[in-house]
Parts: C-alpha cells; structure tokens; sequence
C-alpha cells in the first residue's frame, strides 16, 4: 500500500504544479489584457451566466427526466433563439467596440510617430546648437587672444607716453635754464649798457657844469659850446612848464576820444608785490571818470548772426566788441571810424551762447552756454582752449575774477561755481536755492542776481553768503559801475534798480528807474552802466534802447526804429562813445552822437 500512496502523491503533487503554473500565466495574461478587453470579458461573463442558467432550466424540466412532455420544446427553442440573438447582438457590438479601440490604438501609435519625428528633429536642433556653442567658443577664444594683445599694446603705449612726459619734462628744465641763461645775459648787458649812459649823463654833467653861462639877458644863449643837446631840451621843457598842465575829462574826451585808452592803459600796470610780472597776473585797471556821450543815432545797423542774438560786450580797450547768439557761435569785431568790421568767429559750443566776456588784457573771450558748460578761448584761435564742465544745466553767467586765473559761473542748477584754468578744475561751489541768471565780481566779493528776486553778496574766502538783498523782481542782469561802488540790477518787473555798494545796511542807498513804454523783454535782458556812471541804458521789448540820466533819476533819451524784435542786450564802450544793442532777430546796431 505504501508504494501506490506514494505514486498517487507524486501524481497529485504533479499536477497540481502545472494547474498552478497554468493559473499564473492566465492571471499575468488577464493583468496584461484586462484594460483593453475589459467590456469584451463582461459580457462574455454575462453570457456564461445566461448559459449556465438555460442549462438550469432545462434540467428542471420532466422531459429532462425522462418523464416530460413534448409540448414545451417548441417554446424553449424559440427562447433559445431569442437569447442566441441577443448574444449576437451583443457579439457585434462587442466587435465595433474592439474597431473603435484599434482606431484609437492607431491614432494613439500615429501621434507616437510623430512625436518621435519631432524628437528626431530636437535632437538635430539640438546637435546643430551644439555646434554653434562650440564655434562660438573658439570666437571667444581668439577675441581673448586679440583682447590680451591690445591690453599689451596699450601697457607697452602708457610706458612710452611716460617715458615721452619724462623726456618732455627734462625737456622743459632745459628749455627754462636756456631761457634763464638768456635772461642772465640780457640783464648783464642792459646793465652794462644802463652804466655806460649813467657815465655818458655823468660825464655831460660835468662838461655843463663847467660851462660858462651869461646871464645878462633873457634872449642870450649859452656862451659854452661844450653845452650838450639833451640840456638844451631839458632847459626848452622847464621853459614850457608855466603852460596849462591838465584839462577837463569832458573836454579831452570830446576832442580826443583815444584820451581815456591811453589813461586806462597807464592804470593797467599794477603789480602785485613782485618786481616783474606777467600780463596775465594784472589787476584790474583802475578807472578814469569820463563824461560818456548820450547817443543820439545810429551809425551801423547789420545781420550780425544766423540767429537771434543773446549777449554783446566791448573789450576794455573798446577797440573789440563780441556777441554771441543760439547759432551757438561767438563773433569778435573790430570798432573803427564809428563802424564794425568783422574780425574773427569762435565755435565749440553745443549751446546757445548766453553770456560773453573779455579779460583786462582783451586776448582772452569767456563765454557762458546752454550746453552746460562756460568755455575760454585765445582771440585768435577759433577752437576753445579750456572748456569747463561739470554743472548739471545751462550756465547763465561767466566772469572772470580780480584773479586772471580764475572764473566764476553761476547756473539754472543752483550752484555758483569757482573754477581755476591751470588746472580746468572747480575749486569752490555754493548751493544756492534758486536760478543764477548773472554775476559780477569785485575786488573781495562776488555777486549773483536770482530768479528768486535777490541779490547775493558772497565772500570766495569763506564761501558763505554775507549779504542778500532783495530786488524789485526777477533778476535778469547785474552791471557794476566803472570805480565798482554801484551795482545795477535790471528786473522782470520792467524796473532798473541801483545800489550803492559802500552801503550795505539799513542805510544803504537804493534808487529805482522806470519809464513809460519800457517793457523788460526776457528773463535774460541785461542792462549796463555807462563808463562815467552817470547814465543807465537798457533794451525794451518793442525794440527801443532807453537811456536814463543817474543825478535826475528821468529818461534822458529813447532810441526807436532801429530793432523789429525785443532787444537782449546792450553794451557801453568805456571810451564813452558807442553803445551796441543786439536784438532776438539776429541784428546789431552801433549807436553814437557822433
């Protein structure tokens, strides 16, 4: 018995490892497969049970027994029937819906086709930027490599540009010790030459000193021949120093205009503390009262520029007048025989010229403009030789101060600036709170005319303000007197107010002058001191220049006619002969009572 049981175990055993073989691989098949037969397999079981339950009815029936009738087998056939069709039918809806998944299986495998072609193409994209990183790579490198070598070029330029100020600054001591061995030589022989005319003097000296002279009467001559010619001039002089020493200035001035250049050129000489001193190192000259003459007609009318003109000024020897325009050009020209004559044109401005200025020695031009910025030029140079920059708007006023080396601005940016011209640098700047529209400047101070309606007196030592002042209006122009002791102010207000500097508190003398038809034209109008200070002249808007007499305080004398726009500016030559006045439309008229 124990080797059968065992057999039967062994067969047992056997096959219950292929049906649970079989139960695995159907149980993977219908994981695999139950998702897209889903519906297929629950009809399937629908009709499994459909069929399981017929076989239940036919096994109830007697004929099933052996003991049923035959006349209810046409009735189950016929249910058979019914239940076949419905099988059917669900057979062919089962198979349209197997179409309609193998149409969304195509669709689905399309879609993937063409999704891998897009890939297909993103690589190749993708590969083709590959290569542009790598291109651009070896650009870079060989932009490195010219990066390197100009960086190169241009430490090897710097040490050659030191070595070139090296060479230039040994240069320059040779040149000075040229210069001072010259100047030694030259001093030696002008002091040989000053010994040998102290001998020559000392020796006629003598020689007179021997001499016999008669003295019998007034008509003899002297009885030595041994009398030198220089003693004869010299006794010729004394003989006409009883004579009229001195006229009048009015006088002079009227018979001889040059009078007064010739005195300011004698003034012009100052030092400074040194025994020799440059021409650039001068005071400002020292003035000569002059009776100005009042014009009374004009002399010259002329298209001075392409544009409307700002600002005009004589040079101190009144022998140069430049003015200056928004065609962004200075024009210099020479005032001869009671006309103007085109000398010179100065560019380099990006601006409209606002404000123009001689220095002393009348080689110089300062210019302030609306590209922010004040510019220096040489008379004879067109280009500027310094350009000063570093305010933030327009520059309304440029001046030069009692130091030649040095200017002062004043701007729309609030700011009044001192710049030094060696090195082109600002050294000082004051805030102030309002616009800047003109300057002046003085022996100690400078002053400044405000949008605000004020006067500021400002101290370049401290810079601080030490006085503020108040104004009719705003402030267009500041003018000082010739002896720098009355300032003059023209006022938005149509309104010209003169101050006595020698008076800075409550006791301060102020006098305003107004007249009927005077209109100030912009806020830029500026307005001028005769050289005598005894009369005021300034431009209107209907194109009248106004003169005022300073001692009555009432308009001395209205100029019509010659102007169609509203007049900017207006300039007094300090010979006291000219005025100029330059309107918006570009013209310029000279007038005199010439």
């Amino acid at each position: 018995m124990e080797p059968g049981g065992t057999s039967q175990r062994s067969g047992r055993s056997a096959e219950s490892c292929w049906r649970g073989h079989i139960v695995q691989q159907l149980k993977h098949r219908d994981r695999s497969q139950n998702a897209m037969f889903q519906d297929l397999i629950r009809f399937y079981t629908q009709l499994l049970e459909k069929t399981s339950l017929t076989k239940g009815l036919l096994s109830r029936h007697p004929w099933a027994a052996g003991g049923s009738s035959l006349s209810s087998v046409p009735q189950q056939n016929s249910q058979l029937k019914e239940t076949t069709g419905e099988l059917a039918y669900q057979v062919v809806e089962l198979q349209q819906q197997i179409r309609d998944k193998e149409c969304v299986v195509q669709e689905q495998r399309t879609r993937l086709q063409e999704e891998e072609s897009r890939l297909a193409g993103v690589f190749d994209a993708h590969q083709a930027l590959q290569e542009r990183v790598e291109q651009v790579q070896v650009e870079n490198r060989t932009l490195k490599m010219e990066y390197d070598a100009l960086l190169e070029r241009q430490r090897w330029a710097e040490s050659r540009l030191r070595e070139e100020k090296v060479q230039e600054e040994h240069l320059l001591e040779d040149l000075m010790y040229l210069k001072k061995q010259a100047a030694s030589r030259m001093n030696t022989r002008n002091e040989r030459r000053s010994r040998a005319r102290q001998a020559t003097l000392q020796k006629e000296l003598q020689m007179a000193a021997r001499s016999k002279v008669s003295c019998d009467s007034p008509s003899s001559a002297p009885s030595s021949r041994s009398s030198s010619p220089k003693t004869q001039h010299r006794d010729e002089s004394n003989k006409r120093v009883p004579a009229r020493l001195f006229r009048s200035a009015s006088a002079t001035s009227q018979r001889n205009p040059t009078f007064f250049f010739s005195s300011f050129h004698l003034f012009d000489r100052k030092r400074r503390g040194h025994s020799v001193s440059l021409e650039e190192d001068q005071l400002f000259p020292v003035g000569v009262c002059l009776s100005a003459r009042v014009p009374a007609r004009a002399l010259q009318v002329l298209e001075a520029h392409g544009e409307g003109i700002n600002t005009v000024r004589f040079s101190f020897g009144s022998d140069l007048l430049a003015t200056g325009g928004t065609d962004r050009v200075i024009k210099v020209w020479e005032v001869r025989a009671g006309s103007l004559t085109h000398r010179t044109t100065l560019d380099g401005s990006t601006g409209s010229i606002t404000c123009v200025e001689f220095d002393p020695t009348g080689r110089r031009i300062l210019a302030a403009s609306y590209d922010k910025s004040a510019l220096l030029w040489q008379l004879d140079a067109s280009v500027p030789k310094v350009t000063l920059t570093g305010h933030s708007r327009k520059v309304s006023a440029a001046r030069f101060t009692c130091a030649s080396h040095q200017v002062v601005t004043g701007s729309h940016d609030r700011t009044v600036r001192l710049w030094d011209l060696h090195r082109a640098a600002c050294v000082q700047q004051v805030e102030v709170g309002s616009f800047c529209t003109d300057l002046v400047c003085s022996e100690s101070s400078i002053i400044s005319g405000h949008f605000d309606s004020k006067i500021r007196v400002w101290d370049p030592r401290a810079v601080s303000c030490v006085q503020e002042l108040p104004a009719q209006g705003h402030v267009t122009s500041l003018d000082l007197s010739s002896d720098r002791r009355q300032l003059l102010s023209c006022c938005r207000d149509d309104c010209l107010q003169l101050l006595d500097l020698r008076r800075w508190s409550s006791e301060r003398v102020c006098v305003s002058f107004r007249a009927e038809g005077f209109k100030c034209g912009s806020d830029s109008t500026k307005a001028v001191i005769s050289p005598d200070g005894c009369y005021l002249a300034a431009g209107s808007a209907d194109g009248a220049v106004y003169i005022w007499s300073v001692s009555t305080g009432s308009l001395e004398t209205r100029l019509p006619d010659k102007h169609s726009a509203s007049i900017s500016a207006v300039s007094w030559s300090l010979t006291g002969e000219y005025v100029v006045s330059v309107d918006k439309s570009r013209r310029a008229v000279l007038w005199s009572d010439i």
